[in-house]
């Protein structure tokens, strides 16, 4: 997979989770040097079972909706830690209590911490408008010193 695509859908991952009011999202690139099994970690809390399940389910959803479905999921019923697993990404859902405890962030220090925003493809620029070879009027051959002539004269 393209790492573009890749991070496109990553970053699917986090608006759903966001959508559903996700706490403290971090994203950790893997290090490539390491032996890690997947390029992303996305980390996210909830403040509730429920709120971990609703996160957990949205991801679910939409990443379905790109053609993209887990491999594995643990601990939706617990709803204390749920991993999805997506092969070149893991998306875990934590309570705040279990969160601290596996603290995987210090686990995966190598690992490359980013923003959620850095992984949203860059938006391309607007097309520049190109001359109108008409003049600013757009009628044909009307010269363009004539509305500056204007200008001037009411000035």
């Amino acid at each position: 997979m393209k790492s573009s695509e890749l991070r496109q859908r990553v970053a699917e991952a986090i608006r759903a989770a966001q959508a559903k009011k996700a706490e403290s999202l971090t994203v950790l690139e893997m290090d490539r040097e390491s032996p890690s099994f997947t390029d992303y970690f996305v980390i996210a809390s909830g403040s509730n079972p429920r709120q971990i399940q609703a996160i957990s389910d949205e991801v679910e959803q939409r990443l379905s909706r790109m053609g993209l479905n887990a491999t594995h999921v643990e601990g939706y019923n617990q709803a204390e830690w749920v991993l999805l697993d997506y092969v070149d990404f893991v998306v875990h859902v934590f309570s705040e209590k279990a969160r601290k405890y596996y603290d995987l962030e210090r686990l995966w220090k190598s690992a490359t911490r980013l923003h959620p925003s850095e992984l949203k493809p860059a938006r391309k620029r607007a097309a520049r408008p190109r001359p109108n070879p008409s003049g600013p009027t757009g009628s044909p051959g009307t010269p363009r010193s004539r509305s500056r002539t204007r200008k001037r004269a009411n000035s």
